[in-house]
């Protein structure tokens, strides 16, 4: 059984403020799940908390980039010196969120220990960088961009450091749950990197589409793989609670049957979950399906149905 650390990045540097005068409550992401006793239900030894930058907009303005990119860079070099201790140790670390951002903690401790993958089960690609500016708007919040910078496109202050870019190779690179018609299929299919939207999975099940994906992340080909989860890939009719909301996604038993099959390979080594804001979910029945889809693949991928 492995032995699972759990792991509080609590950073909104990602993402653009909800309104005006406003900072994004996905750091409270991890206290969230922690009321709902993911700890326990984990069995999870405590990892601490990597404390994020302040979060403050005050000084950038649009056209300057990726805002934070100071901030972002330190953060993640922090974060990733936590995860390569965690996996040098043998330990399976789930770290909760915190954007999309902090993916790149992980991405980085990885490619300071050899090749790995990615397989990111999220509502959209987060793959919007100069060369497609075009068609998915100008850089600037990183939660919507680290796909990309993790790959080496984009400012090479989050793309490049330690002179480890790219963190990913475009083929070692798995995205589920994309919505049906996202603009950046077209892109990615040119790159090689591996898709499967919700009609995909729909018409060829969870569990299939997550097993025909595992060929070329394990040995030899690469050392193993990392999952990514965004909470947004979730229908916001079950998960309102994220920062774009948009019809059409997975519902709990497919992204279930995703997570069952992915964390279960021997060969994933890490979980790390994003997005969820409990400042949209006052009830906190979001936080409790969550924690419910993330405690039973964890912990006991042969529970969940």
């Amino acid at each position: 059984m492995r032995s699972i650390v759990l792991l509080d990045a609590p950073s909104n540097l990602g993402l653009r403020p909800p309104a005006p005068g406003t900072v994004p409550g996905v750091y409270k992401l991890a206290g969230a799940l922690r009321e709902q006793g993911i700890a326990a239900r984990l069995g999870a030894r405590e990892g601490g908390v990597v404390v994020p930058p302040r979060y403050d907009l005050s000084g950038w303005r649009e056209g300057d980039g990726v805002f934070h990119a100071a901030e972002l860079a330190a953060y993640t070099t922090a974060l990733a010196d936590r995860i390569e201790r965690h996996l040098r140790d043998g330990e399976f670390p789930v770290v909760l969120g915190g954007d999309c951002s902090i993916q790149l903690g992980a991405s980085l401790a990885m490619r300071r220990l050899g090749r790995y993958g990615l397989a990111a089960i999220d509502g959209s690609a987060d793959f919007r960088h100069p060369g497609n500016a075009a068609v998915n708007g100008p850089v600037g919040a990183a939660a919507g961009e680290e796909l990309a910078l993790a790959t080496g496109r984009g400012q090479s202050a989050l793309a490049d450091l330690e002179g480890l870019s790219p963190y990913l190779r475009d083929e070692d690179i798995r995205l589920f749950g994309l919505r049906d018609g996202d603009a950046d299929l077209a892109e990615l299919g040119s790159l090689g990197i591996r898709t499967a939207t919700v009609g995909d999975i729909r018409e060829r099940g969870a569990a299939a589409v997550a097993r025909a994906a595992l060929d070329g992340l394990h040995p030899p080909v690469t050392e193993g793989f990392w999952v990514h989860l965004d909470a947004d890939v979730l229908d916001p009719t079950v998960m309102p609670a994220v920062d774009s909301p948009d019809p059409g996604g997975l519902f709990p038993a497919e992204l279930a049957g995703l997570l069952r099959t992915l964390l279960a390979s021997p060969r994933c080594v890490g979980l790390n979950v994003t997005i969820y804001d409990p400042d949209l979910d006052p009830d906190g029945t979001a936080a409790a399906l969550l924690t419910d889809l993330v405690v039973g693949a964890v912990a006991d991928p042969s529970s969940i149905p």
